[in-house]
């Protein structure tokens, strides 16, 4: 499972944008119009509190899209880390087109970037051992991939993206296909090459999943001991990840078990957003 790349995202930005102007500007500013139309101005956006930058993307989309006229200057860049009072971009243009894109623009960047400093949060906290922190699909709606972008600039890592691109095959499936053998192999049949993973909630269920091959496996509330056992009767077959009972106390303690990957719902649903604020002058 691959980070997702910026590169990826042109149409899922492009959409993003849209359906956002739709949502606050609809059928017209009518605020902006009280503004003469050729009246032109400047503004500076800045953070209030220490942050790590994403969506940069974003914000310059939503004023392409508002007015294609409008420049906008960048003094920092995604993944970047910025301190409290940081002035992150400027913008000039028609007062009219500064003012209609404000609040969009700024929605996406507080949002992303909330995600960003949350992951570099977490991240920081395991930065000298060799796990990798995952996300999951605990995300906004319709706004999947973006906050997984996010992540990305924060130093954590995707997890499968949606249903579609990874197996994670569970106790429910694993009753409905007739056991865990069974389930693997019609997953490696159905979409080969597609990775699949088991979740496991005791030692003898993680022997099943190795010996049905699975590619991935899932420790789901495993105790400490018990992770720290998992890898060596795994000893570098398949990828461990740790997963449930996860928080800013237990983290470093179960990187240092030696599972392969850790994954956190709160990366992405459990963010407050940055404070951003714009200052404009004519």
């Amino acid at each position: 499972m691959a980070n997702i790349l910026l590169s990826q995202l042109r149409a899922e930005i492009e959409a993003n944008v849209r359906a956002a102007l739709l949502e606050d500007v609809g059928s017209g500013d009518i605020t902006a119009q009280l503004i003469p139309a050729q009246q032109n101005a400047t503004a500076r956006v800045i953070t209030r509190e220490a942050a790590v930058i994403s969506g940069v993307a974003w914000v310059n989309e939503v004023f392409r899209q508002v007015d294609s006229s409008v420049q906008v200057r960048w003094l920092v860049a995604d993944g970047e880390r910025v301190p409290a009072d940081a002035v992150l971009f400027e913008l000039e243009g028609k007062a009219r087109s500064l003012l209609t894109g404000e609040r969009a623009a700024l929605n996406f960047l507080q949002t992303l970037s909330a995600v960003a400093t949350r992951c570099q949060y977490f991240a920081d906290k395991v930065a000298d051992t060799a796990v990798k922190l995952l996300d999951t699909r605990k995300t906004l709606p319709g706004l999947r991939l973006a906050q997984k972008y996010a992540v990305t600039c924060g130093g954590c890592h995707n997890h499968r993206l949606g249903l579609y691109d990874a197996f994670l095959i569970k106790e429910n499936h694993i009753t409905a296909c007739g056991g865990v053998a069974a389930t693997v192999q019609a997953a490696h049949r159905i979409a080969p090459g597609k990775p699949v993973e088991v979740e496991v909630e005791s030692l003898d269920e993680l022997r099943q999943a190795l010996a049905a091959g699975a590619d991935i496996i899932m420790l789901d509330e495993l105790s400490l001991e018990d992770m720290r056992t998992a890898v060596k009767i795994n000893a570098g077959q398949a990828k461990l990840e740790a997963s449930g009972g996860v928080n800013e106390q237990t983290i470093r303690a179960i990187a240092q078990t030696g599972v392969d990957y850790i994954s956190l719902g709160t990366l992405t649903k459990d963010v407050k957003a940055v404070d951003l604020s714009m200052r404009l002058s004519l």
